[in-house]
């Protein structure tokens, strides 16, 4: 379980076809706090550190990254040298700054539009039909793992919807993404709460 608030970005160091996909990610944190076994979400997906090691501030983990995963995620995220938002699974007692996240992604977006406005940037991502119904004004959503509030949505004609993000300079900075542009694919996760409610609704029809 996670909050979507990323507390460090990592690089694709070394990326292998290995039975799955196995990546080792660079990363600023202290090995001695990372656990094998433990749970990290790179730009939303939930994976298993396999192995670590390097130093405090230049440390790296391994992680596998199974066929499933890949073909339902962004694939540009598994490249060598690709940058991705870092988040250890929540402990017991940590503050839920967020909203709950789970590490499952439900499907990519595409930036449509980057609109500076004051300090801030306000992004539209387009998101499938699939996903449509459950994303709402000022409800939560996660891209690429930050957690993230809606602004305003836009349904369009063939059943997909476009939706805005007001992104402040903080998060710009610390996460990838102040860095996308036009075009740039992102993992989605709606909100667990949507899902419920979505679910429950459908039954009552």
């Amino acid at each position: 379980m996670f909050t979507g608030i990323v507390t460090a970005i990592g690089t694709l160091r070394q990326v292998r076809q290995d039975g799955d996909l196995r990546a080792v990610i660079a990363c600023p944190f202290d090995p001695a706090t990372i656990a094998i076994g433990a749970s990290i979400a790179c730009s939303g997906v939930c994976l298993t550190v396999v192995e670590k090691g390097g130093s405090t501030g230049d440390a790296w983990f391994a992680v596998n990254i199974s066929g499933e995963t890949v073909s339902r995620t962004v694939a540009s995220h598994w490249v060598e040298g690709a940058r991705v938002n870092l988040e250890p699974a929540l402990r017991l007692g940590d503050e839920l700054g967020g909203h709950i996240v789970t590490g499952h992604v439900d499907g990519i977006g595409h930036v449509v539009r980057v609109t500076p406005v004051g300090d801030s940037k306000q992004f539209v991502i387009a998101a499938d039909k699939s996903l449509a119904p459950y994303i709402a004004p000022k409800g939560s959503i996660t891209v690429d793992g930050v957690s993230l509030t809606v602004n305003t949505v836009e349904d369009q004609s063939d059943g997909t919807c476009h939706f805005m993000l007001n992104i402040i300079p903080h998060t710009a900075d610390v996460t990838t993404i102040g860095a996308l542009a036009v075009g740039d694919g992102v993992n989605l996760e709606i909100d667990v709460l949507a899902r419920y409610l979505q679910r429950m609704q459908s039954l009552r029809t």
